[in-house]
């Protein structure tokens, strides 16, 4: 590749070329292009100087963000400049998502616009819509077997359809998050298909061989994604003659990054994305987009690399839009997501914390906070400027994603404990006592390992109380989805609820008639929306009425309070019951105790847990409940009842 000042000579002719103005309209981006270049030629060539191609693709990717600039719309590039002048727009406690399956949640995009209304009267202004680009029916993977990146499934509508949809949601100060899968294809993808047909330059946009011997290499250390319903990491295609990888299911076939022009077209796929006018993308299992033998193929440092790089180009073309890394990995590496060293905030701008939200589970299984603490020197070390999707579930499975010494450090033995975890949340398992209403998934009996489905209100117990017709239970389980809730509203980060929890869905067993779904029981927890149960939420005594109406001010809360801004400003509160999970949010001087009963029984909290804070306080005033409390002296006790919370500020 060219030396520096060959590239920027290059770069400002292919900014001449384009009819760029660069004093005039146009200064913003030819700024941003100019700033950002020399990083993005230095990554770009950690990856790909030695390959033959490097240098006439690098030329091509720089064209290629002149022409997603081009291709921005007028309204874009101003809400560009309107989050630019916010700052980091999406640390701000206005903002609260849910994500959900338009299918599933109303039909098709056409029926969205008259739902926003519901949401925004919840409270919900950012809009995760799940998978909605071409993928074959039967061979989906809820979507994330894409077929053609820019093509919206005929059974959700039209891309006019989602246009339309996102002008709505900009009009009305709301937020648009899109996926995009960057690992994988659906073998009817285009280019599978061209591979497929024999095209040896489309062959090599995959990892394709003639035989088992590099296969053989890589399985050797990587560990089966899905161990019941898809083993193994190749599949063999008859059309092709080859083996191809497929980590996740035989129909997803891996796009191989070792070749820069598969960079190059899903950096532009991604530049679409932006111009549709996503606000957020969600960029799919990147822990696997780079594949090597003799690891793992997960986390590896050239995946990094590349999330820098498109990080860098999206800053150019398309600023305003930010990147979420989908890793579900363990804490040490969902961090190095953010960037790490000289990138630190400069990879991913979100993540999901997953492990958090697995600790949740934990803790209402256990009824202790002990484990979930272990974790957090590890959770608090995101860095300023980045920020956490916080969730008590999402589509996916639960796993129990921390690590073993986190669970020794608390007293308990590791496989034990997990052992306890599944079973508690698995209908067939042996904790009989158990309220919870779940199922394993991808159970692994070699390691164990297994993962748990299940929707927020099952797991929480109200399907099981329901069933029952026993009332207590029912409140009490109530009580349990909204301190889950709580927990992660006020964690700090953007709060991202699952669509149906917000009126208590329970477990929809209709997929198991669906040979399309049967063999994943994660659909128990992706319901099809009853919106008459859903007007239930009007009528006082319901379950729907109070879920909905107590998340609603929850997410009010929030909003009310710019301590819940996410400005890295939380701390744990000394462990002085082990059933009770509290931190501290502050700004300023301002501050807010957050504590949460996990505990099926009362928690007795020794007023000395604030005053060890040194910081004065006499009263504290509880926003949930109104309530207000005297500080008394260390030998008495702050009462919370089981499963409640308290959002205290002190007054």
């Amino acid at each position: 590749m060219k030396t520096e000042s060959n590239f920027q000579e290059k770069a400002l002719g292919l900014m001449q070329a384009a009819g760029l103005d660069p004093t005039g309209k146009d200064h913003a981006f030819t700024e941003r292009l100019s700033r950002h270049l020399p990083l993005i030629h230095r990554l770009f060539g950690e990856i790909y100087a030695s390959h033959p191609e490097a240098e006439s693709q690098f030329y091509q990717l720089l064209g290629s963000l002149i022409q997603g600039y081009q291709n921005r719309e007028k309204s874009l590039r101003q809400r560009d400049e309107e989050k630019a002048n916010k700052g980091i727009w999406f640390l701000s406690n206005q903002l609260a998502g849910m994500s959900l399956y338009v299918d599933r949640f109303c039909g098709s995009l056409k029926n969205m616009p008259g739902k926003l209304p519901y949401l925004e009267d919840l409270g919900v202004n950012f809009l995760h819509l799940m998978p909605i680009f071409e993928s074959p029916a039967g061979e989906s993977d809820g979507g994330y077997a894409v077929s053609n990146f820019r093509k919206v499934d005929e059974r959700f509508g039209t891309l006019e359809d989602l246009i339309a949809l996102r002008k709505k949601m900009h009009n009305q100060g709301m937020y648009l998050m899109l996926d995009i899968v960057l690992n994988h294809t659906s073998h009817h993808h285009e280019w599978a298909q061209k591979a497929k047909a024999g095209d040896p330059y489309y062959q090599n946009f995959f990892y394709t061989y003639d035989n088992r011997w590099i296969p053989n290499e890589f399985d050797e250390t990587m560990p089966d994604i899905f161990p019941e319903s898809a083993p193994g990491n190749f599949t063999w295609n008859e059309e092709m003659g080859k083996w191809v990888m497929t980590v996740f299911h035989t129909y997803q076939w891996d796009l191989n990054y070792t070749n820069p022009v598969v960079f190059r077209e899903m950096m532009e796929n991604i530049l679409f994305y932006g111009n549709l006018g996503v606000d957020l993308l969600r960029i799919d299992a990147p822990a696997f987009i780079w594949k090597k033998t003799g690891t793992t193929s997960q986390n590896l440092p050239e995946a990094h690399t590349l999330l820098r790089l498109i990080k860098q180009c999206v800053q150019v073309a398309t600023p305003g839009m930010a990147l979420l890394g989908e890793a579900i990995v363990a804490p040490t590496e969902i961090m190095k997501y953010f960037g790490t060293g000289e990138f630190i905030a400069q990879e991913c701008d979100f993540a999901y914390n997953a492990t958090q939200m697995a600790l949740q589970w934990d803790m209402l299984a256990s009824g202790e906070t002990r484990v979930m603490l272990n974790a957090q020197h590890e959770i608090l070390q995101k860095p300023y400027g980045t920020s956490w999707i916080t969730y008590t579930r999402c589509h996916d499975d639960i796993g129990l994603g921390y690590d073993d010494y986190m669970i020794a450090k608390a007293g308990k033995n590791p496989f034990q404990h997990r052992k306890f975890l599944k079973e508690y949340y698995s209908f067939s398992g042996d904790q009989w006592m158990s309220p919870a209403r779940g199922a394993l998934f991808s159970s692994n009996p070699k390691t164990g390992d297994a993962r748990i489905s299940g929707t927020l209100a099952s797991l929480c117990g109200l399907e099981k109380a329901l069933i029952e017709g026993n009332g207590p239970a029912i409140d009490q389980s109530s009580q349990k989805i909204l301190m889950m809730q709580a927990h992660s509203i006020f964690l700090g980060g953007l709060p991202m609820l699952f669509y149906g929890d917000e009126v208590g869905y329970t477990n929809d067993y209709s997929y198991q008639n669906d040979p399309g779904k049967s063999y994943d029981n994660r659909w128990m927890h992706r319901p099809v929306i009853d919106w008459e149960k859903v007007n239930r939420k009007k009528v006082e005594g319901t379950v729907e009425h109070q879920i909905f109406a107590g998340t609603k001010k929850l997410l009010a809360i929030r909003k009310a309070n710019g301590v819940f801004s996410d400005l890295s400003n939380i701390s744990w509160m000394s462990p002085h019951n082990i059933h009770v999970a509290g931190f501290i949010r502050r700004m300023g001087n301002e501050r807010m105790y957050c504590l949460f009963n996990f505990s099926d029984k009362a928690a007795y909290l020794t007023w000395y847990a604030f005053r060890e804070q040194g910081e004065g306080a006499q009263k504290l005033v509880d926003h949930w409940s109104g309530r207000e409390f005297m500080i008394g002296p260390d030998h008495e006790h702050l009462i919370l009842e089981p499963y409640a919370f308290l959002i205290l500020e002190p007054k």
